[in-house]
């Protein structure tokens, strides 16, 4: 009773009518903040339209929509991702566009998306413009399992992190292929004897984790002879390195919704990921404590512990250039093993380049191997067929222009808003009949052969991406394909396709695309003449 007559005191009679008074002061301060940014938007827009028209830019092709919000395109890219073709089906997408070599889409209240066809565009977004884009939401999407490294930062950081891994690679340019040898023998005591069959792929993958281990934390994990207790580990660390990745490419093509796909399988696989990547820093650290060692200024990951704020850091930095050095290494030498022995007079005449440079006993070394011109045309056609990393795109951070695509003829500029996607594929372009020829989706190294620059297809071409952001490790990269393709086809006369596999088409075999491309058909090759 004493509560209720309390409200009708004169200060509790004041109180009760303040609060309309203040929620309507809220109310009306939320209309104030929702007119200002609708009244920025409108500003920006306008100025956006002015820019636009200064430069004579027209929209491009919109891909059309039947259902609302893009809906049914976002149901076809999920079913050929599960089926294992989403590459053949964005190829099949853009055929339609070819002579425009542009179009946009509008997916769920997401933002506009330039697809990026014309080799100047592709020139404009990495090297001509490159301070107008950035990453957009790819820290957001990646975090999970990358956090803080050199391909999820931006801006100083990034320029850091990028300068201490140049100075790796360089000084791997002077040494000899001995660094490659030991793991390659390793490799080639794993095969079998002669007449068996047996999928190269998963040995790619520890061929290349052992490498990449070995020159950019100072000692191999040598998953190739490992005991039985190691292998296990590395094993589950590859399969939970693959379930985490493909979550990162189903975060990837959601952005930026990317936070509704976290399911507990693609959780639990990073934190493994981690556990292993963590319990090897610990490792390396005992044992570099008990032998007395100090810290090496040569050592990649000395540099990095030395320069990282913790712990966590230095384990996102080593995670990212596992995933650069391991994955990609391994899934263009499986792509090329695969072509070679589909295309027996190709395999035919890189053997007979091998034996006129270096015999058939005798280890290459770094500049034998640059004067065998054919087998670097066979490593660039894999490239351009089958790009490890086939899918990539950027954020407008300002308003700009792509200097190519739209209008009637597709010869007038595009504006670009700031927040806007700009999506490109080198596996899309590299089937570009206007660009390569109507042999496109052939395996044709004669291509690059006759040219007197080493890239005759400019900006068509970019495996490596270009500009600021080229890869760091790409002469590396193509010094371990190198090798290890002249190591095998010295070491084995004869590796053929199994008689229970078929040659087909290109470009038709499964795909397990993650942040890379591996063959979801394998490897898998036939041996015989061991020497």
């Amino acid at each position: 009773m004493r509560d209720i007559l309390d409200i009708y005191t004169p200060r509790c009679f004041l109180e009760v009518l303040a609060w309309p008074r203040l929620v309507n002061a809220i109310l009306l301060l939320c209309f104030a903040y929702a007119l200002y940014i609708l009244a920025q938007s409108y500003h920006e827009y306008r100025e956006d339209v002015a820019f636009g028209l200064r430069h004579g830019c027209l929209p491009p092709p919109e891909l059309p929509n039947k259902l609302p919000l893009g809906i049914d395109w976002l149901r076809k890219l999920w079913r050929s991702d599960a089926e294992q073709h989403l590459l053949a089906f964005l190829c099949s997408i853009a055929d339609g566009f070819e002579p425009r070599n542009m179009l946009s889409q509008y997916f769920l209240f997401g933002p506009r998306a330039y697809h990026i066809l014309d080799p100047r565009n592709l020139e404009a977004v990495q090297s001509t413009n490159f301070e107008d884009y950035g990453f957009g939401v790819r820290y957001e999407v990646f975090a999970p399992l990358l956090g803080h490294g050199i391909f999820t930062q931006e801006g100083p950081a990034w320029k850091h992190s990028r300068e201490l891994l140049r100075k790796q690679f360089i000084r791997t340019q002077y040494q000899k292929s001995d660094s490659f040898s030991e793991h390659i023998d390793n490799l080639l005591a794993c095969l079998p004897v002669s007449g068996e069959a047996i999928d190269l792929q998963p040995l790619f993958f520890k061929l290349t984790l052992d490498t990449t281990t070995a020159l950019l934390l100072g000692s191999s994990v040598y998953s190739l002879k490992g005991d039985l207790v190691a292998d296990t580990e590395i094993k589950a660390f590859a399969e939970n390195f693959e379930v985490a990745q493909s979550g990162l490419a189903k975060r990837f093509r959601l952005a930026p919704w990317q936070f509704f796909y976290s399911p507990p399988m693609f959780r639990r696989a990073c934190a493994e990921v981690h556990r292993f990547v963590d319990n090897y820093i610990r490792e390396r650290s005992v044992n570099a404590q008990k032998e007395g060692e100090m810290p090496s200024s040569d050592s990649f990951v000395d540099q990095l512990a030395q320069e990282a704020s913790s712990h966590t850091m230095l384990r996102d930095q080593l995670l990212n250039i596992l995933l650069a050095g391991r994955d990609t290494t391994a899934c263009c030498l499986s792509w090329t093993m695969r072509l070679l022995i589909r295309h027996d007079a190709i395999m035919g005449r890189l053997r007979r380049e091998i034996r006129s440079v270096i015999g058939e006993d005798q280890h290459p070394s770094r500049e034998q191997i640059k004067r065998m011109p054919f087998l670097a045309s066979v490593i660039k056609e894999s490239l351009r067929l089958f790009p490890p990393v086939p899918l990539n795109n950027r954020t407008a951070t300002k308003t700009t222009i792509l200097p190519r695509g739209g209008g009637p003829d597709g010869t007038a500029p595009i504006l670009v808003r700031r927040g806007e996607l700009v999506v490109y594929s080198q596996y899309v372009n590299a089937r570009r009949k206007n660009i390569y020829g109507p042999d496109a989706d052939e395996f044709r190294p004669e291509r690059w052969e006759g040219h007197s620059h080493a890239n005759p297809f400019g900006w068509a071409y970019f495996p490596f991406n270009g500009g600021p952001r080229a890869c760091l490790g790409q002469d590396f990269a193509l010094m371990e394909v190198s090798y290890t393709i002249v190591r095998l086809l010295q070491r084995f006369p004869v590796i053929k396709l199994p008689a229970d596999e078929t040659r087909g088409v290109i470009g038709n075999e499964k795909q397990r695309l993650t942040l890379v491309l591996a063959c979801g058909e394998g490897c898998r090759v036939e041996l015989g003449g061991k020497k």
